[in-house]
C-alpha cells in the first residue's frame, strides 16, 4: 500500500469491509488528519462490540509479482484497537480486482495487463496470526460469573 509491504492482511470475503489498522497508519507515516469521516459503526471485529472507525482513507492498492502488477485505489476504514494483522481485505478489495481468494490453498488470483498474478500466503504465518488472535480476543473478553448463592 503506497511504498509500504504489508504482510500480514487477512482476507476475508465475508467482510463489507476493508480494514487498516492505525497502528499500521501510523507505521506508513501516513498523518491521522489526513483521515476522512466516517458513516457509521460496524460490528464483528471486537467480540460483542461496535467499532466505531477513526475516519476513512483512501490509497492505492498494489499487488505485484516480478515484471507483473494490479494497482487500484481502495477505501478503509481505519480503526484504533489492537490487531494481529496489518488490513483486513473484504469484499470491496475483492470486486475491485476482480480476485478470487481460495482459503484452502491460501492463495488469491486476479488478472492483469500481463497475465495471473498469483499470491500466496504462508500456513505457518496464519497459524501464528491464529494463536495471537485467540490470545487477543481471551484477553478482551472478561467472562461474567453468576453472583455466588450465600447460605442461609
Amino acid at each position: 500500500m503506497g511504498s509500504t509491504r504489508l504482510t500480514k492482511v487477512l482476507m476475508d470475503r465475508g467482510s463489507s469491509l476493508n480494514i487498516l489498522y492505525a497502528s499500521t497508519l501510523d507505521k506508513m507515516g501516513s498523518p491521522r488528519n489526513n483521515l476522512r469521516n466516517s458513516k457509521a459503526p460496524f460490528y464483528g471485529i471486537m467480540p460483542r462490540k461496535e467499532a466505531m472507525p477513526l475516519g476513512r482513507i483512501r490509497r492505492n492498492f498494489t499487488f505485484d509479482q516480478p515484471d507483473n502488477l494490479c494497482k487500484e485505489p481502495l477505501t478503509f476504514e481505519v480503526v484504533d484497537f489492537p490487531g494481529v494483522y496489518h488490513a483486513l481485505l473484504g469484499r470491496p478489495c475483492f470486486a475491485k480486482f476482480m480476485a478470487i481468494p481460495n482459503y484452502t490453498y491460501l492463495k488469491l488470483k486476479m488478472a492483469s495487463q500481463k497475465g495471473v498474478i498469483t499470491v500466496e500466503g504462508s500456513f505457518k504465518q496464519a497459524y501464528y496470526c491464529e494463536q495471537d488472535y485467540v490470545a487477543q480476543a481471551a484477553a478482551l473478553i472478561t467472562p461474567t460469573l453468576p453472583m455466588a448463592l450465600t447460605t442461609m
